[in-house]
């Protein structure tokens, strides 16, 4: 199951983890994040012990979103070492983000 990403938890999980950190950054009444929600679960399960997979709720923890300057939702960022080195603006498929974990492990 993915994690939830919070203003509170996400320098501890995020930025200080040593896997690979795939984000996605969505809300209850996008729709195209409906649809990717279901690919981030999966993603959660088949990289766990991988790589941390996390959902940040844009309304619920406005901080994030601002530090990152999220502007259109879904975006899902990938960190490596606590840095944004990988992003992805609309719905995407499994393989594609699945390529953008590999990458960094």
């Amino acid at each position: 199951m993915a994690l939830e990403i919070t203003d509170s938890n996400f320098e501890e999980l995020v930025l200080k983890s040593d896997k690979p950190v795939l984000l996605d950054f969505w809300a209850e009444w996008c729709g195209p994040c409906r649809m990717v929600g279901p690919v981030v679960e999966e993603l959660a399960k088949d990289y766990e012990g991988k790589a941390v997979v996390g959902k940040v709720n844009v309304d619920h923890n406005p901080n994030i979103s601002m530090n990152f300057g999220i502007r259109n939702i879904p975006t899902l960022l990938v960190f490596k070492g606590g840095v944004v080195v990988d992003k992805h603006v609309g719905a995407a498929a499994k393989n594609v983000l699945a390529q953008k974990i590999d990458s960094q492990l």
